[in-house]
């Protein structure tokens, strides 16, 4: 161990280097989420060049050698000597952090790129990344590898054409699997498309094996397009969306439907990016709408007595919607802007929004008075399941409920306080039980794999499955259109199973079971996932734990020859309670994995097609992953 620290001990990266060292800082992981976000980043650039209108056409190829190749008709990366690094300003560009055109507002009024860092970041993780830019008469074309420059910039053939074509292949030292999904490609191409009214996005599949024909998107309607897409098949209260479009110090465009679905979906983007987390602009138009709804409610006298305010997630239950804001200075929170943090726009947002909303609320009184009805309709259920809880006592539930032998239950009547985790087998019940805390965590141990619901078309029939009768009498909030969420007995439903391929597929099952027969589990955010590790690790007497195979190699690169022993945990019977509640039950120590819906449609079809009757869909979605499968032997 070092005894002194002084300046020799500092080390300086420089150029790309710190991106190659802390990939995950500038991309949010190394695994899939992580290699897609490099596609996400050059697809946005050529965005920024339609948003600010000199793009007309974007095309992404996945190439047949796994890179993939992101074209747009814009203006072209400047090519002119760059008076400070008398270097050609692509090289800047592409080999500097925070070098680029977007730090000011000459070049791009707004822009979804505003850290002059993702192009960088993309070559810096890339094994080859070629930059091609059609301006100033000629196609000029540089290559780099890893970050650094192979060669200098090379002047083409003249050319009438302009813009940029940005061809990369993902560097496999960083990245595990270099594998694209064309599907995923295509879903956030789509949802740029609609983002930008007219513009003309091709995707297509050049990669070996792959039989994909390219996709087209272009959309004159934009977000109305969009939120018809999304609310397809679903039954609506207010027929046609209420829309909204206006330019100031930003430009916001917005359209909602309500539907009778029991939860919400809104999908929110600043300058074209998906901010998944929300954000100022979300929250701003979501308060605006609840204060117009209620304004109008009041006006018309419509709120009955015993429903003293309409409150916010009385609006928001069934609300879909798409939230686009054009803003020029976009304040996201992290590389991968997740979430808008744009404080200053909060007041004249909402205010712009709610008087939209009232106009058109009083424009349409007849839609307007179906909406407040839909409203106090949840007004109602929220008041039902709040004195349902407040009545219900914990000992006068379990009474009535008949609780299962299996289930070691906790003591607390506090249900936020508590959580219920269900485990496969004795011998892992076994070591849960000794393991939890006896006060809040309950444990129910289920025997083998339950019933796939996917399969089985009739509830009266998947009731009679002993394991699934276990899980509704210890949950105690009833099923399908009997299902009430305020009996639920625990405040969170933690699925814990083995880090295998059989504890995945029991995980599944009980998803599927959740998903189709008690949606609102998830909804409400309900449910996790256990994140128990796959390895221990021994270094004398330090222990680590990977929870898979890339995160047991990496800590085993960081040990430097040191001596150690790896030991696999066959599944959570194995672990010692010890153990177990150290990585996996105690709230100190342990990591859970909240399951949330994105896409309602997108994730039906994906139960429909991997755990369903057809058993061709599973074959197709195998063979076309085959290659990527790793063997667990």
């Amino acid at each position: 161990m070092a005894t002194t620290y002084t300046a020799k001990d500092i080390t300086v990266l420089e150029g790309l280097e710190p991106v190659r060292k802390r990939p995950a800082m500038y991309i949010g992981s190394t695994d899939s989420r992580g290699l897609h976000h490099l596609v996400w980043e050059m697809l946005d650039n050529a965005v920024d060049e339609a948003l600010n209108g000199y793009c007309t056409e974007i095309k992404v190829t996945i190439e047949k050698d796994g890179g993939v190749t992101v074209t747009d008709n814009g203006r072209g990366i400047p090519v002119d000597i760059h008076p400070k690094t008398k270097r050609p300003a692509i090289e800047t560009i592409l080999c500097t952090l925070h070098a680029g055109g977007k730090f000011d507002h000459t070049v791009y009024k707004s822009s979804g790129g505003l850290h002059g860092v993702g192009a960088s970041v993309v070559n810096a993780l890339s094994e080859v990344f070629i930059a091609t830019s059609r301006r100033d008469g000629f196609e000029w074309t540089q290559e780099f590898s890893r970050g650094k420059p192979k060669g200098s910039l090379k002047k083409g053939k003249p050319t009438k054409a302009h813009g940029t074509s940005i061809y990369f292949r993902p560097d496999p030292d960083i990245f595990s699997k270099t594998f694209f999904n064309f599907k995923s490609i295509t879903e956030t191409a789509e949802s740029k498309a609609f983002l930008n009214k007219g513009l003309k996005i091709t995707i297509e599949n050049k990669s070996a094996g792959e039989k994909d024909k390219p996709v087209t998107f272009q959309y004159d309607n934009g977000i109305k397009d969009y939120i018809t897409r999304i609310v397809q098949g679903t039954l609506l209260v207010n027929p046609e969306p209420f829309y909204f479009e206006k330019e100031d110090d930003f430009r916001i465009e917005c359209a909602f439907h309500w539907t009778i679905a029991t939860d919400m979906e809104i999908h929110s983007y600043a300058n074209s990016i998906n901010t998944s987390d929300g954000g100022t602009h979300e929250q701003a138009v979501k308060t605006a709408l609840t204060k117009a709804v209620r304004a109008y409610a009041e006006r018309k006298n419509l709120i009955p007595k015993n429903i003293k305010s309409i409150a916010p997630e009385d609006v928001y239950e069934g609300l879909y919607g798409i939230i686009s804001l054009l803003v020029k200075n976009p304040q996201f929170q992290g590389q991968t802007k997740e979430k808008l943090n744009n404080p200053e726009i909060s007041s004249p947002l909402e205010t712009a929004v709610k008087n939209a909303c009232e106009a058109y609320l009083l424009a349409n009184p007849t839609m307007a008075d179906a909406v407040v009805k839909r409203v106090l309709l949840a007004a109602e259920a929220r008041l039902a399941s709040r004195a349902a809880k407040e009545n219900v006592t914990r000992k006068l539930s379990s009474l009535k409920l008949n609780l299962p032998g299996k289930l070691a239950d906790c003591s607390s009547s506090r249900v936020e306080d508590t959580e219920l985790f269900i485990v496969e087998g004795d011998s892992a019940g076994g070591s849960a039980k000794m393991a939890r805390d006896r006060k809040t965590q309950a444990v129910l141990a289920l025997r083998g794999k339950i019933l796939n619901v996917e399969q089985v078309a009739s509830l009266e029939k998947i009731q009679t499955n002993n394991e699934i009768k276990n899980l509704l009498a210890t949950l105690g909030c009833g099923v399908g259109q009997h299902f009430d969420l305020g009996r639920l007995r625990y405040n969170r439903v933690i699925l814990m199973t083995d880090a295998d391929v059989d504890g995945a597929h029991i995980s599944v099952l009980l998803l599927t079971f959740i998903y189709r027969y008690m949606p609102e589990l998830i909804n409400k955010g309900h449910v996790y996932l256990a994140m128990p590790p796959l390895y221990k690790i021994e270094v004398g007497k330090q222990v680590h734990y990977a929870m898979d195979e890339m995160e047991k190699e990496k800590l085993l690169a960081k040990l430097n020859g040191k001596k150690f022993e790896v030991g696999r945990f066959k599944g959570l019977g194995e672990m010692n309670p010890e153990t177990l509640k150290e990585t996996t039950m105690n709230p100190k120590t342990r990591s859970l994995m909240k399951v949330q819906v994105v896409d309602h449609k997108a994730t039906s079809d994906v139960f429909e097609r991997l755990m369903g009757k057809d058993p061709k869909a599973r074959f197709v979605f195998i063979k076309e992953r085959a290659e990527f499968a790793e063997l667990d032997i």
